[in-house]
């Protein structure tokens, strides 16, 4: 299995870093499409604009957010198709949320890890 982890999109690019794909909706502020090393743009593994506008990256909603922001992953493709990666190499999804700890890359990556311990 390969390994699956979570950067914000102005860290620096490592070798290890295996198949890069920015989870935003929206592209990160400040960056320019030639200059983010990706593999892969995926908006609609991102959470929908009206969770993310309730959320508003405040800490204190994290919990609820992730319960909501997991409903909505339920039966999207393209999460399922990303554990299918992350299964054979190691993968890093790239976010720009300042907050290391309280984003939806985080979260992805946990129902991803969710999806790859059942199969």
């Amino acid at each position: 299995m390969g390994r699956l982890q979570t950067k914000r999109v102005f860290d620096p690019p490592e070798r290890d870093d295996g198949y890069r794909v920015l989870v935003d909706r929206l592209w990160p502020r400040g960056v320019k499409k030639q200059d983010l090393d990706h593999d892969e743009w995926l908006k609609n593994v991102a959470p929908s604009g009206a969770l993310r506008r309730w959320f508003g990256h405040d800490p204190d909603r994290f919990e609820a957010f992730t319960e909501r922001y997991r409903q909505e992953l339920e039966g999207n493709e393209e999460v399922e198709r990303l554990a299918e990666i992350a299964a054979e190499r190691p993968v890093t999804l790239l976010y720009a949320a300042k907050d290391r700890e309280h984003n939806h890359a985080r979260v992805l990556a946990g129902t991803i890890e969710g999806r790859l311990g059942q199969s």
